[in-house]
């Protein structure tokens, strides 16, 4: 080779390596099919939703539209807020819109919950202590999001599709607007987090021309609607029967906002773009590469790392966590298996949902049970037959139910003062064991429910006159006592008449105000809170109706039987003070001085009367007053003044 045509020979050669592994990875074939690994993730990404602020509310209202693919789904909603320095948490309203039927595993510690749902659609797999109220039905999203809005500011919305946990953090999101509009594809960020039900599509190929045993992982995050820094925390649990770390290599790719926090059982390579640390050091950030952003370009990333296997390679949207687990390692590809199965594996019965289907329902001394038929072929069970304990006391098999009553005095009913008990026997096909549950009813009859007010934190005398400005506490107390009945105050209001908008109180078991407080139970667990009456008042009131309603669950019995108690309270002004404690309202105040007045009246003209008809007759003469006579004449002139008899004297000097 001569001198001219050398340095042309190491440009082409300079050009060929300039190529690089990236441009040949355009180029691999690898034939992605579904695999088996299991890949699960929890996003914020939400096909529709937004997120507002709103410091200043008492309540805050959140709405979730929910979408599923089957009949009947379980779902685990949590709901989180940080701890307050000594305050008590905002009251929330829940708002649950779901198209199918749903078994809710509701978990909200310490949080005053009020929650509304379409009851024929949500079931609570256990029992639970939230307030709870039936949403009307509406035609579209905008009729529901206006119904909300005149409950409270709306605080977040979000539209899921076929979710299987969801959570849902109350902290105000400081960045958010102060109105709560719906954006399509929007991220939540902190206020909501939730995984889907599905698992994500996994697929895995092998790379011609590449020998060994070296598998990859490729997981490829898409870009969000939103560009703001974010961790994505990656568990990775391989079953590989070696430690060698080149056994395995996990590449991750995103977007440059993103950065990595790697949980791994086992040693591998690590390939990522952005930052990322290891969970044991989570504060040492190392720098990533640059990585194509094509599935063909991973593939040859995969390649050029010497993997002949690419185990896993999945495609999700932004998430927080995902979590990969492989069920072997360095064995090879592990297919799925042929043909892909796109349903669920056909399930037996599911008896813990069906047990949570029977609640029952207690009125005029019979207790009733309705099973719905749809809801049990849903859940896979054939009901063979359905009895109380005595099994002669057999449901009604209706066109689209099963329906199971009896009087409290028969089949079997365990009577006390007050609870009636008594246990449902279901017998299935797919089992030959029957299964058992405890139905109770509570004898509302044998209850007696007292609310009374007092003027002083001892609770020593009720009393039924309150002063404006003046500070009541108040008792509501139900007995006799029942260690398995659970007893809450719910809501407290003062009604002041048809002109004075009525005091809310107590609203889901929470103050409503900073002027009402809840206060420790008696010693005998009697319920009780105190308020402060506002001071000024157009018009003024004169009477009120106070009024709460109590709470009552079995500790058997997802469902609250509630009862109202009231008491009939006057209100005097806090310069009547001194008459309220006399036992003197208003009225009578008012009366007694009207009557003061007229009896005044009548004893000033009675004497005025007395005084002109009881006069001495010599000075019932009118005083007539004249000129000033000649001094010659004043004797006589005076002489005529103040007589009785007119003499031509008295005329001719009057003349």
């Amino acid at each position: 080779m001569d001198r001219g045509t050398f340095p042309q020979a190491v440009a082409l050669l300079l050009a060929v390596c300039s190529l690089g592994p990236t441009s040949l990875a355009e180029t691999v074939y690898c034939d992605l099919q579904p695999v088996d690994p299991q890949v699960t993730y929890i996003t914020s990404q939400v096909s529709e939703g937004c997120v507002a602020q709103s410091p200043n509310a008492t309540l805050e209202v959140h709405i979730l539209f929910l979408e599923f693919l089957k009949e009947v789904s379980v779902l685990e909603l949590t709901l989180q807020t940080s701890k307050q320095n000594g305050t008590l948490p905002r009251e929330v309203l829940l708002i649950l819109s779901t198209n199918k039927t749903i078994f809710l595993k509701l978990q909200a510690p310490g949080i005053p919950l009020h929650l509304a749902y379409n009851p024929n659609l949500v079931i609570f797999q256990e029992p639970t202590e939230v307030n709870t109220t039936q949403l009307p039905p509406f035609a579209t999203k905008g009729e529901l999001l206006n119904w909300a809005d005149t409950k409270g500011p709306i605080t977040s919305a979000a539209e899921l599709n076929n979710p299987q946990s969801i959570l849902l953090r109350l902290d105000q999101a400081p960045r958010s607007p102060s109105s709560c509009s719906l954006e399509p594809h929007k991220d939540m960020g902190h206020t909501l987090e939730w995984s889907p039900n599905a698992q994500a599509s996994v697929r895995g190929c092998r790379l011609e021309g590449v020998a060994g045993h070296k598998e990859a992982h490729i997981l490829r995050v898409l870009p969000g609607p939103e560009a703001w820094p974010r961790t994505v925390t990656v568990k990775v649990e391989l079953s590989c029967a070696s430690r060698d770390p080149d056994a395995a290599v996990l590449i991750l790719q995103g977007p440059p906002y993103v950065s990595w926090l790697i949980d791994a059982n086992h040693n591998m390579q690590i390939w990522t773009t952005g930052e990322y640390s290891f969970k044991i050091f989570p504060e040492k950030n190392i720098r990533g590469f640059h990585l194509p952003n094509t599935t063909q370009g991973l593939l040859g990333e995969a390649r050029r790392l010497n993997a002949s296997v690419v185990a896993s390679f999945v495609e999700l949207p932004l998430a927080s966590v995902v979590s990969l687990r492989a069920p072997s390692c360095g064995s090879g590809l592990q297919p799925s298996p042929t043909p892909v199965q796109t349903t669920p594996p056909k399930e037996g019965c599911n008896q813990e949902l069906l047990l949570s289907l029977i609640q029952p329902k207690c009125s005029d001394d019979v207790m009733t049970l309705v099973l719905n038929k749809d809801l049990i072929s849903t859940l896979r069970c054939t009901i063979t037959s359905l009895t109380f304990w005595d099994s002669s006391c057999q449901a009604e098999d209706r066109d689209d139910r099963f329906v199971l009553r009896s009087g409290y005095s028969s089949c079997g009913m365990i009577v006390t003062e007050n609870v009636i008990s008594n246990e449902v026997i279901v017998n299935l096909l797919s089992s030959s064991s029957p299964q058992q549950k405890k139905v109770q009813c509570i004898n509302m009859d044998s209850l007696s429910f007292q609310l009374g007010l007092y003027l002083s934190p001892h609770f020593l005398q009720a009393s039924n006159t309150i002063e404006l400005g003046q500070q009541g506490f108040v008792q509501v107390s139900v007995s006799p006592s029942i260690p398995e009945l659970t007893i809450q105050l719910d809501s407290c209001q003062l009604n002041l008449g048809p002109d004075m908008e009525i005091v809310e109180l107590i609203q889901s078991q929470a103050a409503k105000s900073s002027c009402v407080s809840l206060l420790s139970p008696s010693p005998g667990g009697d319920m009780r809170f105190s308020f402060l009456l506002r001071g000024y008042m157009v018009p003024m009131p004169t009477t009120g109706i106070l009024s709460c309603t109590v709470a009552l669950r079995l500790s058997t019995w997802s469902l609250d039987v509630q009862r109202t108690v009231s008491t009939r309270l006057n209100i005097v002004s806090p310069g009547l003070h001194g008459c309220a404690d006399k036992g003197l309202v208003l009225p009578a105040v008012l009366g007694i001085t009207f009557g003061a007045f007229l009896i005044g009246a009548l004893l000033t003209a009675a004497l005025w009367y007395i005084y002109l008809h009881t006069r001495h007759p010599g000075k019932r003469e009118p005083v007539v007053a004249v000129a000033a006579p000649a001094s010659s004449e004043s004797s006589s002139t005076n002489h005529s003044i103040g007589s009785t008899q007119s003499t031509p004297c008295s005329t001719s000097s009057m003349a």
